[in-house]
């Protein structure tokens, strides 16, 4: 069975498409009063307003007809911003050369938490691998073990 946040990917991604827009990442979070559903979305040129109006109206009638997440919820449509998540393979290849900032699930050498330029994103034993440098050294981390990662804000 599809979870709520594949199940909202799967109804945003063609629409965002049809209006010449990719979607970056679609979140799903169950929070005290009600879900919270997170839509982050690009465009060359970048996203303006009235595109995330336009997008929040057309996904929020989707999400409607097909009651997911089930009851109440509260959808939010932004760019993604300049510490713009990391989550598709495209993001990682993307991004190489940038500086960027990863939380793991379990600590690789004493660590969850990564700051440091992602050097590249190599297929690895076992799967996906992200390499991180940090001063001098650089870190394999599984693309399976990332809980969250984004590119480094910098002024």
């Amino acid at each position: 069975m599809q979870s709520h946040q594949e199940q909202i990917w799967q109804l945003a991604e063609p629409l965002l498409q049809a209006a010449g827009m990719e979607l970056i990442l679609a979140e799903c979070l169950k929070m005290k009063a009600g879900w919270v559903v997170r839509i982050y979305m690009d465009k060359p040129g970048g996203v303006t307003l009235d595109d995330c109006t336009r997008v929040s109206n057309e996904l929020g009638d989707l999400l409607d007809v097909h009651d997911v997440p089930p009851g109440a919820y509260t959808l939010e449509v932004s760019s993604p911003g300049l510490d713009r998540p990391l989550h598709r393979d495209k993001d990682f290849l993307d991004y190489r050369g940038e500086r960027v900032n990863v939380r793991i699930e379990e600590k690789i050498e004493g660590r969850r938490h990564f700051r440091g330029e992602l050097v590249d994103y190599v297929d690895g034993e076992g799967g996906k691998v992200l390499l991180v440098k940090m001063a001098d050294r650089i870190f394999r981390i599984p693309r399976a073990a990332v809980v969250k990662a984004n590119l480094e804000y910098q002024l």
